[in-house]
């Protein structure tokens, strides 16, 4: 009877996963069909169009950073080469696409992570996880807040927009090693974590998806 419980979560813990990925796409600003022919789907680094998901249906107001500042400028450039792109709908899928990575990482879920993630990053993602699974450590997480996520850069280069979210989040992070030590971290301690995370596309395909290309943590 254990055994067919076991087989029927199995069942639906897929049946989620599909769900999950099916969802993860056009996301960060929609397109409607009314941009330019599609081109190669190829990064800078050859890196193929990767979907990053909006969960986040709702619709934020965001206030637009003034068009003389080099947000706004940059901004312009992005809007005048995709007219269809909508900073409210790319700030929502920033903030889901920041909660899910965050939770594939600490459950070392390199099948979800890979593609939402350039091929650098997924691979230092990659190498992290493994250096985890060498060591006999885990890694678990809880975001308990998302406090805020706001634009920081904009840019046009050639063809790729490259935009730059400084996102602060309140996480439980705790490190254990294969005894269930804690290594780093503390379970009942909430800390500001800031983050600034970059997304990319290429504005000639006709693939609306973006990847995360970079990630830093200022240090201000």
């Amino acid at each position: 009877m254990n055994d067919g419980f076991h087989f029927l979560d199995i069942i639906f813990f897929a049946m989620v996963a599909a769900f999950l990925v099916l969802r993860l796409r056009s996301v960060l600003g929609r397109r409607t069909g009314a941009e330019p022919p599609p081109a190669q789907r190829q990064g800078p680094e050859g890196d193929a169009g990767a979907s990053v998901i909006d969960l986040a249906a709702r619709r934020r107001s965001v206030a637009e950073p003034p068009p003389e500042s080099p947000v706004g400028q940059g901004l312009a450039m992005i809007r005048a080469v995709d007219r269809d792109f909508d900073l409210d709908g790319f700030l929502g899928g920033g903030r889901a696409a920041f909660e899910m990575i965050v939770a594939a990482f600490a459950a070392a879920d390199k099948a979800m992570l890979q593609p939402l993630l350039a091929p650098e990053v997924f691979r230092h993602f990659a190498e992290a996880i493994d250096g985890r699974a060498r060591n006999g450590e885990t890694l678990s997480t809880e975001l308990v807040n998302i406090r805020s996520v706001q634009l920081v850069e904009a840019r046009l280069d050639g063809s790729f927009a490259s935009l730059t979210l400084r996102i602060v989040s309140e996480q439980v992070n705790v490190l254990r090693d294969h005894e269930g030590n804690v290594v780093e971290g503390n379970a009942d301690r909430v800390i500001d974590v800031i983050d600034e995370w970059t997304f990319r596309r290429d504005t000639r395909s006709s693939d609306p998806n973006w990847v995360l290309a970079a990630t830093r943590t200022p240090e201000d």
